[in-house]
């Protein structure tokens, strides 16, 4: 076969075998619009037209949540196994993620109080303290609540299940700490951990890939909890000092999220630097 009709045959594989002409898998199909674009069902009647914003918005979070779930497991795995380059990355992608979180609060404000009191009466006993992918990012980040399984009784078995194995398993943190531990450092106790930590952060030439790793954990942390202080005001822009619709105490309750941290420890270093 000459090289004119070599390259001939390939350009009719590739024609035979992508685009719309090869007819194999849609975009629809791929993305399993059809189910996922049914999902969004309002329960107020009459229709409440904001209604759809909500659950919308919300289904969306799940999405991100799941994918920072992804990010977050590898991240943590290949800490454990000792490298520092790629879960820096995983790491920063769940920071960009966290970025449109707090952005599509925006999407959410420009509902007015009166617009969601058309249908907020649909939601209890539902509650966003029910999502158990949230808690199971603050577990594997490293906020493990074990009391949240016996505070909280509507989880789904497999929702129990998968947060019973996030308090099990090592959290990013505790990978962290392994991986100082294989690059030699102390990490037994607070103290040994802090000595540790100082010793990284004053010689940056030397262990750069291990401050900046720690920089992207502070980076994770602190992007969840603007997350959070923005998630705050935005209920409280929409109920006032109304009580959640879990029953949680609204606004203060969320107030009281706002100053948990992943990792302490890290944030604790500034003040001796």
């Amino acid at each position: 076969m000459t090289n004119e009709s070599a390259g001939s045959a390939a350009g009719n594989w590739t024609d035979a075998h992508f685009g719309e002409q090869g007819g194999q898998l849609t975009y629809g199909d791929y993305l399993r619009l059809s189910g996922l674009l049914e999902a969004q069902v309002p329960e107020s009647s009459p229709p409440a037209h904001d209604e759809l914003l909500f659950i919308t918005i919300h289904q969306v979070y799940e999405l991100w949540f799941k994918l920072i779930l992804h990010e977050l497991g590898d991240a943590r795995d290949r800490l454990l196994a000792g490298e520092t380059y790629l879960p820096r990355v995983r790491l920063e992608r769940c920071l960009a993620i966290q970025r449109v979180l707090v952005s599509q609060v925006d999407v959410i404000d420009t509902m007015t109080p009166q617009d969601f009191l058309r249908f907020r009466n649909k939601l209890a006993p539902a509650s966003g303290f029910q999502s158990g992918q949230f808690r199971e990012i603050e577990f594997l980040s490293g906020l493990k609540d074990p009391t949240y399984l016996k505070r909280f009784r509507g989880l789904t078995d497999l929702e129990r299940e998968r947060l019973e194995r996030r308090l099990a398993e090592p959290s990013v943190w505790e990978a962290f700490l392994a991986m100082l531990d294989r690059h030699g450092f102390a990490v037994a106790g607070p103290e040994e951990r802090f000595a540790s930590l100082v010793a990284i952060s004053r010689d940056r030439e030397q262990y750069g890939p291990l401050w900046d790793l720690a920089e992207a954990m502070i980076a994770h942390d602190q992007a969840w909890s603007l997350w959070r202080a923005r998630h705050v005001l935005m209920a409280e822009r929409q109920i006032g000092t109304k009580a959640g619709t879990g029953g949680s105490a609204g606004g203060a309750y969320l107030r009281s999220r706002v100053e948990l941290r992943f990792y302490p420890e890290l944030w604790e270093l500034r003040s001796h630097l």
